[in-house]
């Protein structure tokens, strides 16, 4: 007993030791860490104050404060940052559908401003501004060294005046210069027509207006076709479409699934991560989906596009998305200014995720450049037909019914010829469309019993 004692003692006074040996150092370690930590604010202090006794020139020393704030958050990516408070009250103007200035989401990259996408229909889109374009100048002025939010603020101005650009394009021996005049920019987050017997709904952001929006355009024009049984698909139209709201673009996914996950968020610890499922619900009814997307669809857009993909439900056509698989958090801050943090990257429900790699299309389809005004110009050789030759023969074996079933294919005809000059990525994706709606519901329903 008096041995089985001493071998306790024993055993509670080794592990004592080892204890000691390996958190004593641990707790030097955490404690050095901070004596670090604290040693760089002193420097920060004595910088600081420097500056503001010593500098040239007086310093408005809130706007240091500020630009230190921003350089440390602008340092870990390119869409964290800090928010003044009226970059905080225009981001919220933002959301609602509404703001001025040239109509381009942009980022940063290798110190210029690059173009995520132009916005459809504002000046920057008429301009002629492209997905992928790099800003190198505003109104002769290099970007070059500065932070993302001093290059925007480069280009804000008072609605109605003029910017110049200049531009470096892929394919472009040569910079360009592009004249934009800055205007109020009223987004119209769905637009939506009918193409034959396909319903085409072009997104062009995720604000708190695009799934009510989607939803009610999207009944309409089933209703204008004469119902759901005339519809032979739908196109979701994401091209250029720059991102938005989360919450929106669980909603559009979910418009078109009928369950399973639609997103999933992760961050730094477990308990930040959050899951986003579908409910029971299809508003196409599972007619066929083909979702159109390129290098200008981001976040939100990936989002809808991966989920879609993921489950089956639709074919994705295009080309490679932008890659945008993070998730920033607003954070308000004393004195109406906010803090914009990335906190978790999104994955799609195959646990993919989009980070720098994009969404790869399904088919890829590369819209090819518009021909110049002179090709287009060019007279069509070889158009003569026997209708047109002196003295040919009439068709007498056709009733008028006949003939004009004829004129009203040929005018279809001529419709998607011309639908295939002026965007032949939507065209392809309703000839996909086109070829489903021949094979039948239960072919359509195979392939996604098959996918599934």
């Amino acid at each position: 007993m008096r041995k089985f004692f001493l071998a306790s003692i024993t055993g509670v006074m080794f592990g004592a030791v080892v204890t000691t040996q390996v958190a004593g150092p641990l707790i030097a370690q955490e404690a050095a860490r901070k004596a670090s930590v604290y040693e760089q604010l002193d420097l920060f202090g004595d910088i600081f104050e420097r500056i503001r006794s010593q500098y040239v020139e007086d310093v408005d020393e809130g706007e240091l404060i500020e630009a230190a704030i921003n350089g440390m958050l602008t340092s870990l990516d390119p869409h964290s940052s800090y928010l003044s408070p009226d970059d905080a009250q225009a981001m919220r103007v933002q959301t609602r559908g509404e703001f001025g200035g040239l109509g381009i989401e942009v980022t940063q990259e290798e110190g210029f401003v690059k173009v995520v996408s132009p916005i459809d229909g504002t000046p920057a889109d008429d301009a002629g501004v492209q997905a992928g374009d790099f800003i190198t100048h505003v109104d002769g002025e290099s970007v070059l060294g500065l932070t993302l939010d001093e290059a925007v603020e480069m280009m804000r101005g008072p609605v109605g005046s003029e910017i110049i650009i200049t531009v470096v394009r892929d394919g472009e021996s040569e910079p360009f210069d592009v004249s934009i005049i800055r205007d109020t920019i009223k987004l119209t987050a769905v637009r939506s027509r009918i193409e034959g017997d396909t319903v085409v709904l072009r997104l062009t952001t995720f604000s708190d207006q695009t799934f009510p929006s989607m939803r009610d355009q999207l009944a309409e024009r089933v209703e204008e076709l004469g119902g759901m049984d005339s519809v032979n698909g739908f196109v979701l139209d994401l091209r250029n479409n720059p991102g938005g709201l989360l919450t929106q673009a669980v909603r559009v996914s979910d418009a078109f699934l009928e369950a399973g996950e639609i997103v999933s968020t992760r961050g730094r610890e477990p308990q930040d991560g959050d899951r986003f499922n579908a409910e029971a619900g299809d508003l196409a009814k599972g007619k066929p989906l083909v979702v159109l997307i390129n290098g200008g669809s981001a976040s939100a857009s990936e989002i809808v596009a991966g989920a879609l993909q993921d489950h089956r439900r639709a074919i994705v056509v295009g080309t490679k998305s932008f890659g945008k698989g993070s998730v920033q958090t607003v954070m308000p801050l004393r004195g109406d200014g906010a803090m914009r943090l990335t906190t978790a990257r999104y994955y799609t429900p195959s646990g993919r995720s989009i980070q720098a790699l994009g969404v790869s299309p399904d088919i890829i389809v590369e819209q090819p450049r518009r021909r110049e005004a002179e090709e287009e110009d060019e007279p069509q050789r070889n158009s003569r037909t026997e209708a047109d030759l002196r003295g040919s023969l009439s068709n007498d074996s056709l009733s008028e019914d006949e003939r004009r079933q004829i004129e009203e294919d040929r005018a279809r005809a001529e419709k998607a010829a011309k639908l295939r000059e002026d965007d032949y990525q939507l065209a392809y994706a309703i000839d996909i469309l086109k070829g489903l709606s021949a094979l039948g519901p239960e072919f359509v329903k195979a392939i996604a019993d098959a996918g599934n």
